[in-house]
Formats: C-alpha cells, sequence, structure tokens
C-alpha cells in the first residue's frame, strides 16, 4: 500500500484532520471564499459597466469580463481600460524566417465610483502567449486570432481576480 498524501499511517492521520480543521480556522480569522454568498465577487456581480470597445481586443476583454462579473444590471462603477499589445518573434529558421511569435499585452485599467467619480481601484495586468507561424496564411490568421483572444482571455482574469482582492475595500 501507498503511504498516501501524509507519509504514513500517522501523518494520514494528520493530513485529514488539517484538512477537516482547515476551513474552521480560515473562517475563524475572517477569511471568506471569494465565490460565497456574501463573498467579494458577490459584491461585484452586475454592478460594473465596462467601457464600450472600439477593437477585436476590446471586444474579447468585454466579454471576458462580464462572463466572469456579469452584465451590468445595477451600476455602481465604471471600469475603463486600455490595451496594449505587441507580437515579438522568437522562432526563426536557417533563412531568418520566423516561424513563432509571442503576443505580449498590457491592460491598464481604472474602476471608479460612479456616483461619484472617484477612482476606487486600478492598476496594469500584462500576460503573453504564442502562436505558430509555420503553415499556410489561413492557418497563421487563426492561430493569431486564437492567440490574442486567450491573452485578453487571460487579462480578463487578472483583473476580474484583482478586483475581487479589493472588494472589502470598495465604497
Amino acid at each position: 500500500m501507498g503511504e498516501g498524501w501524509g507519509g504514513g499511517a500517522s501523518g494520514g492521520r494528520l493530513s485529514r484532520r488539517f484538512l477537516l480543521l482547515a476551513p474552521l480556522a480560515l473562517a475563524a480569522c475572517g477569511f471568506t471564499p471569494a465565490y460565497a454568498p456574501g463573498g467579494g465577487a458577490d459584491r461585484l456581480l452586475g454592478t460594473i459597466w465596462v467601457q464600450d470597445p472600439d477593437t477585436k481586443a476590446g471586444f474579447d476583454l468585454v466579454e471576458r469580463l462580464e462572463e466572469r462579473l456579469g452584465r451590468p444590471e445595477a451600476v455602481r462603477y465604471d471600469l475603463a481600460y486600455v490595451i496594449t499589445t505587441e507580437a515579438v518573434g522568437v522562432g526563426l529558421t536557417e533563412e531568418s524566417q520566423i516561424t513563432r511569435y509571442n503576443l505580449k499585452g498590457v491592460v491598464d485599467y481604472t474602476l471608479t465610483e460612479r456616483a461619484t467619480g472617484t477612482r476606487v481601484a486600478g492598476g496594469r495586468v500584462q500576460s503573453f502567449t504564442a502562436y505558430s507561424a509555420t503553415g499556410s496564411t489561413v492557418a497563421g490568421l487563426a492561430a493569431e486570432e486564437d492567440a490574442a483572444l486567450r491573452l485578453m482571455r487571460i487579462l480578463a482574469d487578472q483583473i476580474v481576480a484583482r478586483l475581487i482582492a479589493v472588494s472589502a475595500s470598495l465604497p
């Protein structure tokens, strides 16, 4: 028999005991799950109007933000953003043909309380994704579009995580 997660019979009991008691310890110190009723994510659902997109990248970002935060219903906050992307060739053939690109993206965002116009949160998120430039022109364009969509989803998820983290301090 394997020793399991705890490293033996007594370690296994210790691990199970830890798993059973950990939620109680976290609750005692004021920890609230973000997606629990009344948690940080719950406070933000349907309360944020994201600025209208004017590019494909903006559309993909807004789509993911609304997927995670809900469509705005009882708007309390406005979320403005600026997207910057750059494709950087990283794979070269012997003939100096680029075969792979990294697509880097940065989003600067600001969350403003609608009633007062006060900036209540904001920051910068950044990440990258990659795609292959080998194959046909159509395949390369499809790979580039897919990478851009994945990048905007990653960046939107980072924004949501940061907003949830500060949600308890929002007015």
